[in-house]
């Protein structure tokens, strides 16, 4: 017999005894399908947390005041140790494309009627450049009116939303901010959450300048950001700027840094590294079922070796050799877990689109997750059926025929 043969066989027994095959392959679908779940949602949850870091800039670092514990203070904008001319002198080293210092707060937004809390940012036109932000309406401000601390302002879009009635230009309107009136010179294109679930939009621009005259009145900024030409240059950019700041803010030998520079491509090369073992460990998981289901196919050939021990006598009988006999039950485990495998993987399709939906999670189906679930299942059907094929292929002829049930 050949495979087409073996193959239109596995598929009247499996015809002949549909209950039984069905909850046979019951375990293979379950654990195809849970196996394309986990690999989704772990490869969704990765590539959104890439997308959010990029969202920021490329080859980004972040330069934030104080070191150790005092680099969570610097956050939040307590610990003073950073200057716009930080920032300045920043921008003229080597390999350094644009550097943006930041000036944070929440204020409370006002157009005609209409209020609205959101983030208030002071910084320069750069920033722009590094996030690679483009504008839906109007344009962002320039480094004149950085040098003039104008009251101008460009609006995130989810201010806009909340701001302005449907169809009204809120290019050339007049805002408040905290009372004190701002001409909107452009709005921002939706840039969505950040990685920390932050809404990107939902913020206010102005120049750094005026953020320090008008709100702060302090010199120190937040935040420095700085992009480099090329992500290969981004460690020695970062050695660069912090052998500058050190002799800009005069610390000498043990003197421990009043500020800390974070890698932004390291960072999310961590994040990716922790995602990946993640996802591993959830397909691993999920796999013991695929191992279950292997067990019960292989009880179950044993129980259909058993049934079929005259037929088997009766093929011998008439021609078929061991291994006519041992393909036989090989091919009927194999379309078992082939027909299990290829319902787990609409299932898996199917679940990964319904928790993406109903939880809002990101999930993404690979063909890499298809095919690894597929060639398993197909391992599996091998593997646990090739012992009940020998046990059929060794059965001696004269025996068999005399078998009674």
């Amino acid at each position: 017999m050949n495979f087409t043969n073996n193959f239109e066989v596995a598929l009247n027994g499996l015809k002949a005894n549909k209950l039984r095959s069905s909850l046979t392959m019951l375990g293979i679908i379950i654990g195809v399908a849970a196996v394309i779940i986990m690999i989704s949602v772990g490869q969704g949850a990765s590539q959104k947390i890439s997308s959010q870091i990029s969202s920021m800039g490329s080859n980004l670092l972040m330069v934030n005041p104080g070191a150790g514990q005092g680099a969570v203070r610097g956050a939040g904008g307590n610990v003073n140790t950073l200057t716009i001319e930080d920032a300045e002198a920043i921008a003229q080293l080597n390999m350094v494309a644009y550097a943006a210092p930041e000036i944070n707060l929440n204020a409370t937004i006002g157009y005609a009627s209409q209020t609205w809390t959101a983030q208030v940012d002071g910084t320069t036109p750069e920033l722009q450049l590094i996030k690679d932000w483009p504008a839906s309406a109007g344009s962002f401000f320039t480094q004149d009116d950085v040098k003039g601390a104008t009251l101008v302002a460009v609006l995130g879009q989810t201010v806009v939303d909340n701001l302005y009635p449907p169809g009204v230009d809120p290019v050339g309107s007049t805002i408040r901010i905290n009372k004190l009136s701002f001409t909107v010179v452009g709005v921002l294109a939706s840039k969505g959450s950040s990685i920390g679930g932050q809404d990107q939009d939902n913020a206010v621009y102005i120049p750094v300048s005026t953020a320090q005259r008008r709100f702060t009145g302090a010199k120190n900024v937040r935040l420095i950001n700085v992009q480099t030409v090329t992500p290969e240059s981004m460690g020695a950019v970062q050695s660069n700027i912090e052998t500058l700041l050190r002799e800009r803010h005069h610390l000498t030998g043990a003197n421990s840094d009043d500020f800390n520079v974070r890698n932004l491509a390291s960072l999310l090369a961590t994040i990716e590294s922790t995602s990946a073992i993640m996802t591993l460990l959830l397909a691993s998981v999920a796999a013991v079922s695929l191992l279950v289901g292997g067990i019960g196919i292989m009880n179950i050939m044993l129980v259909s070796v058993t049934e079929r021990t005259r037929e088997i006598g009766l093929r011998m009988a008439v021609g078929a050799t061991e291994s006519n006999i041992r393909n036989q039950f090989l091919v009927e485990a194999l379309v078992l877990c082939l027909l299990g495998g290829i319902a787990g993987i609409l299932l898996g399709m199917s679940g990964a689109k319904i928790i993406s939906k109903v939880a809002g999670w990101q999930t993404t189906v690979t063909l890499y997750s298809v095919f690894l679930s597929t060639g398993f299942s197909a391992a599996i059907g091998i593997f646990f059926g090739y012992y009940p094929a020998k046990k059929a292929a060794g059965l001696d002829p004269i025996e068999a025929l005399r078998f009674e049930k």
